[in-house]
């Protein structure tokens, strides 16, 4: 929400994708998430998350680099004209099982960049506890513990109960999933820009590969 803060009652494949991208992630390829199933869907509980309300421009920190204009700091204490404290509903006590898919993208120049190579890689990453930085549902500061599972266990693995529920309009990226395949050396960069879906719930299961929600997926247009 725009003044309090309220998480959704599941994380978002942006979240689940952000986890994969911190154990291993290179530029000639990325992660389609496939699904998010729920082992345990958690508890509510609230708290007061302190923030900051103004922000730095990049202009702005270019000229006190320089040294044209003083440093101006952001003043993030309690009782500074720049704090500011807001009440967060969110989740603990989570646990899920993320399956996603792993494409090339342009940058990458087979042979040498190939899919066995990376899914090698990150099966021995995952499998080790190893990750390039600490993985985060949605926030850094809710830091996740992940694990490695082989497709058979995947299989057997009980999840919650959770039949069935519209959990209407979600966040699904802070990048459109078309972008991501289409990154080239010519022009490297995936431009941010969000991109919501239409989310439902069927026997614990969060079904969210874009080819098969694709008629669920909204594009926020800007209009000048």
């Amino acid at each position: 929400m725009k003044v309090e803060r309220v998480s959704y009652p599941i994380m978002t494949p942006s979240a689940a994708r952000g986890v994969l991208e911190a154990i291993f992630w290179e530029p000639q390829m990325c992660y389609i998430v496939d699904r998010i199933a729920v082992v345990k869907k958690g508890r509510w509980f609230s708290f007061r998350r302190n923030e900051v309300s103004a922000v730095i421009s990049m202009d702005s920190a270019k000229s006190w680099m320089r040294g044209k204009t003083p440093v101006k700091f952001i003043e993030a204490g309690g009782g500074s004209s720049d704090a500011a404290q807001r009440n967060m509903l969110a989740l603990a006590d989570v646990e899920y099982l993320i399956t996603a898919e792993v494409r090339l993208t342009k940058r990458a120049k087979p042979p040498g960049d190939n899919l066995g190579k990376y899914l090698d890689e990150i099966r021995k990453r995952a499998s080790r506890g190893k990750c390039f930085h600490r993985p985060a549902l949605g926030c850094r500061e809710f830091s996740a513990d992940f694990d490695w599972m082989e497709p058979d266990a995947i299989q057997s693995c009980k999840l919650a109960n959770w039949p069935e529920e519209d959990l209407g309009l979600m966040l699904y990226d802070v990048f459109d999933p078309e972008h991501r395949e289409v990154a080239s050396d010519d022009d490297p960069h995936v431009r941010p820009g969000a991109v919501f879906f239409r989310a439902a719930i069927a026997n614990a299961i969060l079904d969210c590969h874009p080819d098969r929600v694709a008629d669920c997926i909204v594009r926020p247009r800007v209009s000048t």
